[in-house]
């Protein structure tokens, strides 16, 4: 009985399943080059494109572009923006070919969902238009 419960919550549960988290240089490989919007609870959150050296520029829906960097931390990957210094950290899985994310200091985890694919840049609204 205690085998059966036991491999039921395994598979209940992606993390205790084998979910690796990415490491920095499969996401790397997965990422740069493209534009990805995200979706959390069904809603898009924000589109991010990917550049050469780990370069980003970010955008929440309707909101003006952020332009940063993202480093690796342990299995985390890391991004700080120009606007705020703060490093916001991240654990990125592939599950079936998209993207998931999920936000490390914010108990219950935030999680993203890639919804889209492009490797058309982002279409900035604000002050880095162009950048």
């Amino acid at each position: 009985m205690r085998i059966v419960l036991l491999s039921a919550l395994l598979l209940a549960s992606p993390a205790l399943a084998g979910e690796d988290p990415m490491t920095g240089a499969e996401f790397e490989a997965y990422s740069t080059g493209k534009t990805l919007t995200y979706a959390s609870n069904g809603e898009v959150y924000g589109v991010e494109q990917y550049l050469s050296n780990r370069r980003v520029r970010w955008a929440f829906v309707d909101d003006t572009c952020r332009i940063g960097h993202w480093y690796e931390q342990g299995e985390e990957i890391c991004f700080v923006y120009e606007h705020d210094a703060t490093p916001q950290c991240w654990t990125f899985h592939l599950i079936d070919g998209k993207l998931k994310a999920r936000f490390i200091a914010d108990p219950p985890r935030t999680e993203l969902s890639e919804v889209n694919q492009t490797d058309e840049p982002l279409a900035c609204t604000g002050p880095d238009v162009g950048v």
